[in-house]
């Protein structure tokens, strides 16, 4: 018989049992990943008001943004193995720390039509400040991960070395979402009050809470492994190439297979970079046994199908802003909600999660989302109206009960990484698999890309008083239900012929 009080108690309990305060700098990082938000409802605003990117051409900037975590490898290889003024970890979040701060430096030249930030277009800028955070963040993210995988005392049973990986996995996605309760509402409230140039001066405070952990806390000094030609060598070639074609992208070329190659610039390169990650992988895998390889391959397989499912697009927060009238102020308290039971279902599912198979976490968690989506696809069809619910009431329950389940995928994810990461090889292993993941959320963004040229929507631009865009949301209905469908279907499938069918 299930004592529930006691159920309960420990999942509520156990991620402060496990807390250790060498764990404070990476749970640092991760907290202020959390809190970048604090400027995101105002961004959100300012890219609608201020630029002329459509919706297709926002989902395509967000697939190359995805692109720095899919080298990950890159930014691993160098943790583990180039000490910069003898620090293999402080110096890098440093490092990061900066990159964010230069691109809040220029969204705020931007949003306050400074002429220094003037040397190219505000599309053009924004891009590059968006491109310049990016970097920074990944950056971050790669030392927080390794030492994710050092901050666990490893002379000790294998079982208790495995719940402590769990457990540090659940503390850093805590971590986030102790952040994001923290900023979500106040990002609505405050840019509701102030402007965008302020918010953006606010968000400044992120790269300071970054370093404030590795800056109080000795690090122990890591372990450095030789340098890994293939793999370092590798990935800068890569980075290189990524740059010349997204460069290529948005050039004008006279020769028609030129055209045609930068036209699928962003296929191109996902498919080279699945190919490289693989191969590298590889590598890395060939000490492991084979039947913990297959285990991994096919758990790697599962929850990459599961991360690489498209969204809507910005086209929805569009709608919901010019026909469902929801204001910054209102997003701002959606994301409070949110936050707050995201973190309460972090912490009262992190002990079942912790103990159980990563698909199994992944099938369930696919139901209940798609489920709890339904909602917004029937106010846009009015049919809460109809029975009498407002709008932003369906919002706030569909955000209090949907919320708890949107950090918890990602814990088996990394658990399993940690688990089999590597002496000497960790930054390198972790970085890769993450890589991996990344590379899902690009694959993603190409299917919402997809979806939006077929379906396209779009929001009002003005330019000189004249209307250049209509605002036109006729599309959005049939997106939202093709997005659910295959959200569902393609993991649920892939679940049962890899992880289940075989145990029949």
């Amino acid at each position: 018989m299930i004592n529930v009080k006691e159920a309960i108690t420990n999942s509520l309990l156990n991620p402060i049992r496990h807390f250790r305060l060498r764990y404070l700098p990476l749970l640092m990082v991760y907290f202020a990943y959390g809190a970048s938000g604090i400027s995101g409802v105002a961004e959100t605003f300012w890219v609608k008001e201020e630029l002329k990117l459509s919706a297709t051409a926002l989902v395509s900037l967000g697939v190359w943004l995805s692109i720095p975590w899919t080298i990950k490898m890159v930014f691993g290889q160098l943790v583990d193995s180039v000490p910069i003024f003898g620090s293999q970890r402080r110096v890098y979040i440093y490092i990061g720390a900066g990159l964010i701060a230069l691109g809040d430096i220029l969204l705020i030249g931007l949003a306050g039509n400074y002429h220094w930030a003037e040397f190219s277009s505000k599309d053009n800028v924004y891009i590059i400040s968006a491109l310049i955070s990016v970097i920074g963040f990944v950056l971050q993210d790669v030392v927080a991960d390794t030492m994710s995988t050092e901050v666990v005392d490893r002379n000790q049973p294998q079982q208790k070395v495995e719940e402590e990986l769990a457990y540090v996995q659940i503390l850093g996605r805590l971590a986030i979402s102790f952040a994001g309760v923290i900023v979500a509402g106040l990002s609505g409230w405050l840019a509701q009050i102030f402007s965008y140039e302020t918010m953006f001066k606010i968000a400044l405070i992120i790269p300071l809470i970054s370093i404030t952990g590795v800056s109080i806390v000795k690090l122990d000094v890591a372990k450095s492994s030789p340098i890994n030609c293939p793999i370092l060598c590798g990935g800068l070639a890569f980075a290189v190439f990524v740059i010349f074609m997204g460069y290529g992208e948005y050039q004008h070329w006279n020769y028609k297979i030129l055209t045609f190659i930068f036209k699928y610039s962003q296929e191109i390169v996902f498919l080279i970079s699945l190919s490289v990650i693989i191969y590298m992988l590889s590598l890395i895998l060939k000490d492991i046994d084979q039947k913990t390889k297959n285990f991994i391959i096919k758990t790697a397989v599962v929850i990459f199908i599961y991360r690489a499912m498209p969204s809507v697009g910005p086209g929805l927060n569009w709608w919901e802003i010019d026909v469902l009238h929801f204001d910054k102020a209102f997003f701002g308290t959606l994301s409070q909600i949110g936050a707050i039971l995201s973190i309460l279902g972090m912490w009262l599912f992190s002990d079942y999660i912790a103990k159980k198979p990563a698909h199994w976490t992944l099938l369930w968690l696919t139901i209940v989302t798609t489920i709890l989506f339904l909602p917004i696809i029937g106010l846009y069809y009015n049919i809460p109206q109809s029975l009498g619910f407002s709008p932003k009431s369906v919002a706030i329950i569909d955000t209090a009960v949907e919320s708890p389940f949107a950090q918890l995928s990602m814990i088996p994810l990394l658990t399993l990484i940690a688990i089999y990461a590597p002496e000497g090889k960790r930054a390198t292993w972790f970085a890769l698999m993450a890589s991996l993941m990344n590379l899902a959320l690009t694959a993603g963004g190409l299917l919402t890309k997809y979806l939006n040229e077929l379906f396209p929507v779009s929001r009002q631009i003005i330019e000189h008083g004249k209307v250049i865009v209509p605002m036109d949301y006729s599309n959005l209905g049939i997106l939202m239900i093709i997005v659910t469908i295959l959200n569902v279907t393609l993991p649920v499938v892939t679940i049962y012929y890899l992880m289940i069918r075989k145990n029949k």
